[in-house]
């Protein structure tokens, strides 16, 4: 059976920390080990993709204007050339990559907007030619100092420049603060996305590292125990999906001793008993986590277990199936 196999993929709390933009439209792009925050307020855009690498050293956003068909990419990354680094020189190393790339770049204008007290952004307006004959219409704007770099693009198949009122007002808007630290949100979208792409050998440590920042509210989950128990469960998930079993264990071991009425930590104990092929111990805390069930958090159920994949090489195991079938009855 295959690691990923091993554990139940629970619905994480998306909703939350995947909305990178604020009520007023402000979007956020933070690093989970390194000072900075990437800023910029633009609206009429949906959120259509969310990036991260597992080193580390970027994270990334798309978004989309339907009715326009504008698209927005912004990345907040480590730059991999010597710092110090400024915006211009960002900006040119990403041009020249770009350039190395796709012949067909043309660059219209580059310029720059002072930011007193911070970094400036360094701009620039160019084209790429599609294969189908068309004109893709680009505005990047980067910001940098020390090590890091943000970089925020537009681009449409319809003429967009770098002088159009709407996109002069977002790069009025974009900042990077290279005093921020980065918060318990920055660490759990990074993790989250992380997960979501499949990289769980990344995300077990950003999430475990989540644990250990929850806020006294925390925000923005309903409470810091729901908090934790998220964490919780997808640091836990992540290690033994990734083939960390003793990690995975030792994770849900120290929820039990932390949060003992909470289900989902014998269930996922249970998960790894089932991987380790430790049938009387899956079935002790798969009992242990079914007694709880009252304890869910708000809007969960409990997994069946019938349906898990960590328990369906064990279906022709008749005592411990019909174990199981009896506590999806009892559910």
């Amino acid at each position: 059976m295959k690691h990923s196999q091993m554990f139940l993929l629970l619905a994480f709390c998306a909703g939350p920390i995947l909305a990178q933009t604020q009520a007023n439209g402000e979007y956020r792009l933070a690093l989970p080990d390194h000072k900075g925050q990437l800023t910029w307020s633009v609206d009429g855009f949906r959120i259509t993709e969310n990036s991260a690498k597992t080193n580390g050293r970027e994270i990334g956003v798309r978004g989309l204007d339907a009715p326009r068909q504008v698209t927005f990419l912004g990345f907040l990354f480590l730059a991999p050339e010597s710092a110090p680094m400024t915006s211009a020189k960002c900006r040119d190393a990403a041009m020249a990559q770009e350039k190395k790339t796709n012949a067909t770049l043309k660059i219209v204008r580059t310029s720059e907007i002072p930011r007193p007290g911070g970094p400036s952004v360094a701009l620039s307006a160019y084209t790429t030619a599609n294969r189908d004959g068309s004109t893709t219409y680009r505005v990047r704007g980067f910001m940098a100092t020390d090590d890091i770099c943000g970089d925020l693009e537009f681009y449409n198949n319809k003429p967009i420049s770098d002088e159009d009122a709407d996109l002069k007002k977002v790069f009025l808007s974009y900042r990077l603060d290279a005093n921020y630290t980065p918060q318990f949100n920055d660490v759990a979208l990074y993790a989250q996305v992380l997960f979501l792409h499949h990289e769980y050998r990344a995300a077990a440590p950003v999430f475990e590292k989540g644990l250990t920042m929850v806020p006294p509210d925390g925000a923005p989950f309903k409470s810091a125990t729901i908090a934790r128990r998220m964490m919780r469960d997808q640091a836990g998930m992540s290690y033994g999906i990734s083939g960390d079993l003793a990690k995975s264990r030792s994770i849900f071991e120290k929820g039990v001793a932390d949060d003992p009425s909470y289900p989902l930590n014998y269930y996922n104990l249970a998960c790894a008993d089932a991987g380790e092929r430790k049938l009387s111990e899956a079935r002790l805390h798969l009992q242990q986590a079914f007694d709880r069930k009252a304890n869910m958090n708000p809007g969960e159920t409990m997994p069946s277990p019938t349906e898990d994949d960590s328990f369906l090489p064990y279906k022709d195991n008749r005592e411990f199936w019909t174990f199981l079938q009896g506590l999806k009855v009892a559910k």
